[in-house]
């Protein structure tokens, strides 16, 4: 028999074979879209729901528990995704927490001190932030500073510039704690705030930009190996540059407005202890999703799940040192698990 007189299946095998191929990928896509590997964090979140639910049946599992941990992580989420952008491209900007800080007292200076209009100090401080993100991007850049060491030095110039516009003093005033201003991030819907939906939008536009466009390829192309990106045509520098802004405009504009609308002053502290709880929720929404890829829903899913763990601790009345540990331990785990996938897929 030649090879074009071979026998036909019959119609139910066929039929079968058909149907056969198609489910069996379909099955293993779900597996590993279902997998811990792939979306671990979702899967710690719950037993961390379940856990403080019975460790606090009184107080954890409440809708006001819902709404604090999305309000009260809605400026953590603007600041960890803020580094996406950076992050992708390969640098780190250890400067995002006194970006932030120093945008909060310029901003209540500019309101109260100097009494400008609100729309008129919103946009000075926004200009703010994307100056501290070209001083950044120069210095690592052009200068070719590392990242981590620059950006640890611009981020102690931006201290003294938060010391040198407070006065070292906290900036109150009623120009902060009412009206249009307070609206811009306490106003709420349904009981969720503005914050949330600032924190929705910057999330959509970085997956769009990341996941949807060539700039983003190029993004996660510079990342992962900057040399051969350069060798196939791939502008690292500049996308560098660009992502150091774009992270000092995310974390010091919007995240900086945002937090000054929520606790209407001026504060000399409040950038600095965003950094660590920003950075863990880059690292672990790294390991989510897109695995070894920084990614925007992934660093979503860290900062809920990091935030259920923080607000879990205090209604459980644990020490007040736990939920440092607790994000610390995550950040190192985090840490270890990227390292691995990234070797991984290097070979």
């Amino acid at each position: 028999m030649s090879v074009d007189e071979a026998p036909p299946r019959t119609a139910p095998a066929a039929a079968g074979a058909a149907r056969g191929r198609p489910a069996a990928g379909a099955g293993a896509r779900w597996r590993r879209a279902l997998s811990f590997r792939n979306i671990g964090a979702l899967y710690v979140w719950v037993l961390l729901i379940v856990v403080f639910s019975i460790w606090a049946p009184d107080t954890f599992p409440q809708w006001d528990t819902v709404r604090q941990v999305l309000n009260g992580n809605a400026v953590t989420a603007l600041v960890a995704l803020s580094l996406v952008i950076p992050l992708s491209a390969g640098v780190f900007d250890l400067s995002i927490g006194y970006a932030l800080g120093l945008c909060n007292v310029l901003l209540a200076y500019l309101v109260v001190k100097a009494g400008l209009d609100v729309g008129v100090s919103l946009a000075l401080t926004l200009l703010a932030a994307l100056a501290i993100g070209v001083v950044n991007a120069v210095v690592v850049v052009v200068f070719r500073i590392d990242s981590f060491i620059g950006t640890l030095a611009t981020g102690s110039l931006l201290l003294a510039g938060i010391t040198l516009v407070s006065g070292n003093s906290q900036i109150v005033g009623s120009e902060l704690t009412g009206g249009f201003f307070s609206d811009i991030a306490n106003a709420q819907i349904g009981g969720i705030s503005l914050s949330v939906l600032y924190m929705l939008v910057v999330a959509v536009a970085i997956w769009f930009v990341l996941e949807h466009t060539v700039t983003g390829r190029w993004l996660y192309a510079s990342g992962f190996n900057a040399d051969a990106a350069r060798l196939a045509g791939i502008p690292v520098r500049r996308l560098r540059f660009i992502g150091l802004i774009v992270s000092a405009a995310v974390a010091g504009g919007v995240a900086g407005i945002a937090i000054t609308s929520q606790i209407g002053s001026g504060s000399t502290t409040v950038g600095p202890p965003y950094l660590l709880n920003a950075f863990a929720a880059a690292f672990l929404g790294a390991t989510q999703l897109r695995q070894g890829r920084f990614n925007a829903w992934g660093t979503l899913i860290a900062v809920l799940m990091l935030g259920t763990g923080t607000a879990g601790l205090g209604l459980a009345g644990a020490p007040v040192w736990a939920p440092s540990v607790f994000t610390g331990v995550v950040l190192l785990a985090a840490l270890a698990v990227t390292r691995a996938e990234r070797n991984a897929a290097l070979g």
